[in-house]
């Protein structure tokens, strides 16, 4: 059975992301590299992710959330990637509001609260 809470910890892991790649484009530093960013299946909610059953994963709500947050991940890389080369300007709009990376954000928290709210209404 699906933990609820587990999905919460995860958008609230991911709302941090955020506030870290805006704070990398202001500073062009970071302590994360581009790769670990990249590596979707690594962050604490990726792991977890791969921990639930076949049939957990084959559920339309995490397939969908699984893509997303490897879009998720993807995107954040980029937006890092700029941010460490001091390529302020381009990264600022990588992450600016209906950027794809905003627009992603926003579709992963809402597939994750989507899914959520099916777990709990059982």
């Amino acid at each position: 059975m699906i933990d609820p809470g587990q999905i919460d910890h995860g958008i609230a892991a991911h709302a941090k992301w955020k506030y870290r790649l805006f704070d990398a484009v202001k500073t062009g530093e970071s302590e994360w590299t581009v790769e670990q960013i990249r590596a979707y299946t690594t962050c604490e909610f990726g792991r977890w992710l791969a921990t639930l059953s076949s049939a957990e994963q084959q559920s339309e709500h995490c397939q969908t959330v699984v893509e997303l947050h490897r879009q998720f991940h993807t995107t954040a890389a980029e937006v890092l990637e700029l941010a460490l080369r001091k390529e302020r300007e381009a990264a600022e709009a990588a992450i600016a509001l209906n950027s794809p990376f905003s627009l992603l954000s926003a579709n992963l928290t809402a597939a994750m609260t989507a899914w959520k709210e099916t777990l709990a209404r059982g």
